[in-house]
C-alpha cells in the first residue's frame, strides 16, 4: 500500500487519538532544575541529581551509550526479553494493563508489547518519564506500529506514575521497571521505593525490575566509561543543560567526567571534577560558585546486587521473589517481584 502525505497524515491524527498525556505537579521540592542546582552546588560536597541528565539531549546522548561496545547492560536486558517476553506475559490469563516507570525509547518494552499482542487485540500502556518530548516521540511511534494499542503517558517522575495507577489502571497490572534504573536508588530507598510500589499493586499484579549484577570492577568501570567519551559526555551534558537553562557559565572543558567502582559499598559512582580552581556563574540563580581543583561534582550513583541481595530487597519491601531470568553470561537478571 501507497503511504501517501495525507494517509500519513491520517495515521499520525488517529495515533494521537489513541495517546492521553498528563503531567501532573511535582510533589518534590527540589523537582525544578534551578532548586536542585541551587540546593546541590552550594552543598558540601557537591552533587547533581542524576534526573536531570534527561534533556533533550541528553536522552539522545543516553541512547549513543546503548550502543557502545562497553556497556553490557542493554544488550544483556534484550537477550532476556527476546528469550522470555513470551513467558513473562503469559503470567497473565487475559487483559493486563503495561505500565513502564521511566520508558525512555521504550525499545525493549516493544517485546513485551509485542508479545501480549499476539493473544491479545488490546493493550494500555502507561508509560511514565521525566522527559516529555522523549514520551510523546516514543507513544507516537508505538501507536503507529500497534493499531489496538491506547496510551495513558505521564510526564513525570516515579511518584507521580505510582499516584496515577490508583486511578488509572483496571485489572491486573505489569509494571516494568528494566534498564537497572534501580541502581540510582541506594539500598535503604531502593527498599522503600519497593515499599510504595507495593502499595500500589494488588495481589494479582506483578512487577518485572532489571536488575545489573555484581561482577568485576574492570567490566563495570569500563562500562561507565567507554572509550569513545559517549558516557563523559552525557555527564558533562548536565552542565551543559545549567548554561542553556539557567543562564550558566560552566566551561565544560575545564571538567572531567570520573567513573570508580566502590567494591565495598557496590556501586558506580560518577563524578564531574573541576580541573582547576574556578569561579562559575548562574545568571538567573544570581549564584557565583567557586570550584576548588579537583573538586567533584556527584552526579550518580549506580547500585549493583547479588542474587542474595535482591532476596534480601524483596522481603523488606513487601514482596516475594518469582521468576527470574539471565543473560548468557549473567552479567544481568530480570526478576519477577510478587506481593506478598
Amino acid at each position: 500500500m501507497e503511504i501517501t502525505p495525507e494517509r500519513d497524515r491520517m495515521s499520525n491524527l488517529n495515533a494521537r487519538q489513541r495517546l492521553r498525556l498528563i503531567s501532573p505537579s511535582p510533589d518534590n521540592p527540589l523537582a525544578t532544575l534551578a532548586d536542585a542546582v541551587r540546593a546541590g552546588l552550594t552543598a558540601r560536597p557537591k552533587q547533581l541529581p542524576c534526573r536531570f541528565f534527561y534533556d533533550a539531549q541528553g536522552s539522545a546522548l543516553f541512547e549513543e551509550i546503548c550502543s557502545v561496545p562497553e556497556y553490557y547492560l542493554p544488550r544483556a536486558e534484550r537477550q532476556i526479553l527476546e528469550s522470555h517476553a513470551q513467558e513473562i506475559v503469559e503470567l497473565f490469563d487475559g487483559r493486563f494493563t503495561l505500565v513502564e516507570l521511566g520508558c525512555g525509547n521504550a525499545v525493549k518494552t516493544r517485546l513485551l508489547i509485542q508479545a501480549a499482542w499476539a493473544k491479545r487485540d488490546r493493550l494500555l500502556y502507561i508509560p511514565v518519564d521525566i522527559s516529555p518530548a522523549m514520551l510523546e516521540k516514543t507513544c507516537l511511534a508505538l501507536l503507529g506500529d500497534f493499531p489496538g494499542l491506547e496510551i495513558l503517558a505521564v510526564a513525570g517522575d516515579y511518584e507521580a506514575g505510582l499516584a496515577c495507577l490508583k486511578i488509572a489502571c483496571e485489572g491486573p497490572k505489569l509494571i516494568l521497571w528494566l534498564g537497572s534504573n534501580i541502581g540510582n536508588f541506594d539500598r535503604a530507598e531502593a527498599e522503600a521505593f519497593l515499599a510504595r510500589v507495593r502499595q500500589s499493586m494488588t495481589p494479582a499484579d506483578r512487577f518485572l525490575v532489571g536488575i545489573d549484577l555484581r561482577k568485576a570492577p574492570s567490566i563495570l568501570e569500563a562500562a561507565y566509561d567507554d572509550a569513545a567519551g559517549v558516557t563523559a559526555r552525557f555527564n558533562l551534558n548536565i552542565l551543559g543543560r545549567i548554561n542553556r537553562e539557567l543562564d550558566g557559565h560552566f566551561d565544560l572543558g575545564a571538567f572531567q567526567h570520573r567513573a570508580v567502582y566502590n567494591d565495598e559499598i557496590g556501586r558506580i559512582e560518577m563524578y564531574l571534577v573541576s580541573r582547576s580552581r574556578q569561579p562559575v556563574g548562574i545568571a538567573k540563580l544570581g549564584l557565583e560558585i567557586s570550584f576548588d581543583a579537583g573538586e567533584t561534582i556527584h552526579t550518580e550513583n549506580s547500585y549493583k546486587y547479588s542474587p542474595d541481595e535482591i532476596a534480601a530487597l524483596a522481603a523488606a519491601s513487601g514482596f516475594t521473589v518469582g521468576p527470574q531470568w539471565f543473560d548468557a553470561q549473567h552479567l544481568f537478571c530480570t526478576t519477577i517481584f510478587k506481593p506478598q
